[in-house]
């Protein structure tokens, strides 16, 4: 099944709304106790989410890094607006986290020098994934963490739809309608690969997570890139 690309931002509030109440928490820790995993607990500097949404996995990494930076990245203002908010309900946040209104690609980003960057359900959105991956080697310092989740594409919609079903049944319309739209936006993993490749991230490794999702984790060259 080719490719179905979809808006690259979540611009309406009923969009940003949906997010915020749905309950994504098994898979936002998941997330980030994968990361745990990888890359361990000894991590100090600025950490940056891309593509933060309503800021799930960000307020979760500031839980998990209390002496890092945590730096959330949005383009879509309603989506921000919450998770600020949100931040702002956190006990001794205040100068650990901080979010962004930036659309990528934008260069005022590159040299931050961030220890780790992650990203969670961005990929799929973007029309050119090479923007991703340019990101990441602007913004992260010379051998940073990195781990990014996303959809996988399915054979075809028919089977997209089933997926929705199986999963977002319960789900309201906006949610159940994003995810599909999303599920044939994303890519495959041997999509990924070649887009690693051809960005010079060989030191990354993508690879099936489960029925739904891919990963992609490593580390970021040991100098800095940029194309």
């Amino acid at each position: 099944m080719r490719r179905v690309v979809e808006p690259e931002l979540m611009l309406a509030p009923e969009q940003a709304s949906a997010y915020a109440d749905a309950d994504f928490a098994d898979s936002d820790n998941r997330f980030v106790a994968r990361f745990v995993e990888l890359f361990g607990k000894s991590l100090h500097g600025e950490i940056i989410d891309l593509g933060c949404g309503p800021g799930n996995i960000t307020l979760r990494m500031s839980t998990a890094y209390p002496e890092c930076l945590i730096t959330g990245i949005e383009g879509a203002p309603n989506m921000l607006e919450i998770a600020r908010n949100r931040a702002e309900q956190v006990s001794g946040s205040e100068g650990r986290m901080q979010f962004l209104q930036v659309t990528l690609p934008d260069r005022l980003l590159a040299g931050r020098g961030a220890v780790a960057v992650v990203s969670n359900s961005l990929l799929h959105h973007l029309h050119d994934p090479q923007v991703l991956w340019r990101s990441l080697m602007d913004i992260g310092a010379p051998g940073a963490a990195v781990l990014v989740a996303d959809l996988r594409r399915p054979e075809s919609s028919r089977r997209a739809r089933e997926i929705v079903d199986n999963y977002a049944r319960q789900a309201s319309g906006i949610l159940r309608d994003d995810y599909y739209n999303s599920l044939l936006a994303a890519f495959e993993v041997e999509e990924v690969v070649g887009q690693l490749e051809n960005a010079g991230l060989t030191s990354l490794t993508a690879r099936t997570v489960d029925d739904r999702y891919l990963e992609v984790s490593g580390r970021l060259p040991s100098r800095a890139m940029s194309i």
